[in-house]
């Protein structure tokens, strides 16, 4: 249950790193509704953090919930901002997947 939460925890990392990404393209209202998104975004996935730190090792869930901020982040940006995917973006986005992956196998 507790990487689940994390795995939640590191999508809405995503999420508020995208409101980021779409306030800085908007103005007025628009940008401030973006801004809340990205607080409430932050928050929850803080909150998420802190539950799923309770059991799993902290180094381990935070470099998971980080790995997973990043490359959610780096994806979103390629797929909706039109980010290059380059050959070593892509290369390094994949060393990073396995990582976490390896994080994850050798935790108990």
């Amino acid at each position: 249950m507790n990487w689940i939460l994390l795995i939640i925890a590191g999508f809405f990392e995503v999420a508020f790193a995208a409101c980021l990404g779409k306030a800085k393209e908007t103005t007025g209202t628009e940008m401030m509704y973006w801004y809340i998104g990205f607080v409430v975004c932050l928050a929850i996935s803080m909150i998420l953090l802190v539950k799923a730190t309770q059991e799993l090792p902290i180094g381990t869930a935070y470099a998971v919930w980080t790995g997973i901020g990043a490359v959610g982040t780096v994806l979103f940006g390629i797929f909706v901002f039109k980010e290059p995917a380059t050959f070593w973006r892509l290369f390094f986005i994949t060393t990073l997947i396995a990582s976490i992956i390896g994080l994850k196998v050798v935790s108990h």
